[in-house]
């Protein structure tokens, strides 16, 4: 049978860090912080007992920080350019290197890290990491790169803005000088002469708040500086450097990378690296962040496995979920990428976006079900949850750097409620019961041949507003595999519904299946309804309020 693959994201640093009461901007040492071997054979196995088939362990890669490691060998951070007491994830300083915070034990980091991903493996999943290729931390310099491996910029000829040769962009003659402060207590001001760009393609020395400050943009031998002329024969030394980074992480046996900010990387240097690294390593994966559907395809030709599926189906599905967006609405976003559909990662939740449960989004984990049935179950494509989702973590904590906007800190030490209830078996009820509705809904992605191999047939085409459908609140479609059939229904509404949904001839004759009268399965409940499969006729269901139904029925010509 057919593997779905679903993403059980995993932020290393908050994840088994049971911090009871941490501090607003609190240190390491005042928060704390999760670790590798915190991350164990019975987390590990409760995730793959879930449905999940692969973790992305989030935050791997040594960024930088404001944590002081030097008695370790380890480089400092000036403070005016991290964010946060912790640091971004995203500002890497050493692609050689996995994170400090992360081990119990400083110097043997890498050692805790390898053996956590042969827990993983043990455990039956897979492991994702973060690849960073379109910055780096301002002060990236790497101590743990093998021998006779050059550094970033370590050949650069900073008296140019732009050349192929060079693996960041300058501002000659210009000094780094930010709408910010450089000063920081217990350290000199930073300086930055000449100041590189900045990795928001932030080209001047003078970069805002909101700007990616932190980070500088590396240099793939696009000239930006002149219209974005692209120089790529002879092949970049970026692009060099880069490669042998993916092969460093890819010989230590992961089995994929989420790329960050793919598309701000241009699509030939993805071609040129994707092929080498799956040449050496056939199965690895690659997870492009890709928010412009113009280029999903020509990202997909350049190697990507899986592209996220945000500006489409995310959007769509908060857009209905909040009611700003009719259920409808949900065929037009699948309809748009229906030719690369196995390509694309649903989601409703990452450390980018707002969290179901907190106040900007639904204000309740109870709301995201009908939105998790359908992307769960609706094409073959992959599903992502983010830890916490499960328990209906809100994220509406102040934590420092972060305030409280509704997405789980990336930026600060910190314990996520929902995760130390989970790790010190203290969750509340209502947590209990939403993550057994994930699990059974995840159980059914993974093991559902209708789901992981079956046909797709949207109904909401004969489904118009009428005394018993509802298109701007419920959304229903077929899934079907040999005899195996289901028929689901999502109810985005505050009422509970009797919902009635025209089974079409056309859905008859496309999936291969004729009338019948049969038993239905609610595989949500368990409950035994009796249905009538019949040519443009109705099956009607009860659908709670924020919920769904799954019909399973068994479409074999005998009885």
């Amino acid at each position: 049978m057919s593997k779905k693959v679903i993403i059980y994201q995993v932020f290393t640093r908050l994840f088994g860090n049971g911090a009871s009461c941490p501090r607003k901007n609190g240190t390491i040492d005042e928060n704390g912080c999760g670790k590798f071997n915190a991350i164990g054979a019975m987390e590990l196995s409760a995730m793959h007992e879930m449905g999940i088939s692969h973790v992305w362990y989030t935050g791997v890669i040594h960024h930088a920080t404001q944590t002081d490691y030097t008695r370790y060998g380890l480089p400092a951070n000036h403070p005016a350019v991290v964010k946060g007491k912790a640091g971004s994830p995203y500002a890497i300083t050493d692609y050689y290197d996995v994170d400090p915070d992360l081990a119990e034990s400083v110097p043997d980091r890498m050692a805790e890290f390898e053996a956590l991903v042969r827990r993983t493996h043990d455990a039956g999943l897979k492991v994702i990491i973060d690849f960073v290729p379109n910055h780096v931390a301002r002060q990236y310099h790497s101590v743990c790169k093998p021998a006779g491996v050059a550094d970033l910029g370590e050949g650069d000829d900073s008296s140019l803005g732009f050349t192929p040769k060079n693996n960041f962009y300058y501002c000659p003659g210009c000094k780094f000088s930010p709408q910010f402060s450089l000063d920081a207590e217990g350290f000199g001001p930073y300086v930055e002469m000449p100041a590189k760009a900045t990795g928001n393609d932030h080209f001047d020395p003078s970069p805002g708040v909101n700007d990616w400050y932190e980070t500088v943009k590396l240099n793939y031998g696009v000239d930006y500086y002149a219209g974005r002329v692209a120089h790529f024969d002879p092949v970049p030394d970026t692009w060099h450097k880069m490669l042998a980074i993916l092969l460093y992480w890819a010989a230590k046996g992961i089995d994929g990378f989420r790329c960050d900010m793919a598309e701000m990387v241009p699509a030939g240097f993805w071609h040129w690296a994707t092929s080498r690294v799956k040449q050496q390593h056939p199965g690895i994966v690659f997870i492009g962040e890709v928010y412009n559907p113009a280029e999903y395809r020509n990202y997909i030709s350049s190697g990507f496995d899986y592209l996220y599926d945000k500006v489409g189906m995310y959007d769509t599905l908060r857009g209905v979920t909040c009611g700003y967006m009719p259920a409808s609405s949900i065929t037009g976003a699948w309809q748009a990428v229906d030719d690369i559909n196995g390509h694309m990662l649903y989601f409703l939740e990452n450390h980018d976006e707002q969290r179901i449960a907190s106040d900007y989004f639904a204000g309740d984990g109870w709301r995201g079900v009908p939105a998790l049935v359908v992307s769960a179950l609706m094409r073959r494509s992959p599903f992502m949850l983010y830890a916490g989702q499960e328990y209906g973590e809100r994220g509406m904590d102040e934590e420092g750097f972060s305030g409280r906007d509704g997405r789980t800190t990336i930026f600060d030490y910190w314990s996520v409620g929902s995760l130390s209830r989970a790790s010190n078996g203290t969750l509340t009820d209502n947590e209990k019961q939403l993550a057994a509705f994930y699990a059974k809904v995840l159980g059914m992605a993974s093991t559902e041949k209708a789901v992981t191999e079956g046909e797709f047939f949207d109904l909401m085409y004969v489904n118009g507003h009428s005394g018993h459908f509802n298109p701007d609140r419920q959304y229903a479609f077929l899934r079907k595999s040999a005899n195996q059939l289901l028929l689901v229904v999502a109810n985005f509404s505050d009422t509970a519904v009797e919902a009635g949904v025209t089974i079409p001839a056309h859905a008859f004759d496309f999936l291969g299946f004729g009338e019948k009268r049969c038993m239905a399965t609610d595989l949500l409940t368990g409950r035994r309804m009796s249905v009538s499969l019949v040519r443009d006729g109705i099956v009607t269901m009860p659908v709670g309020a924020w919920g769904a139904c799954v019909l399973k029925l068994n479409t074999s010509a005998h009885k």
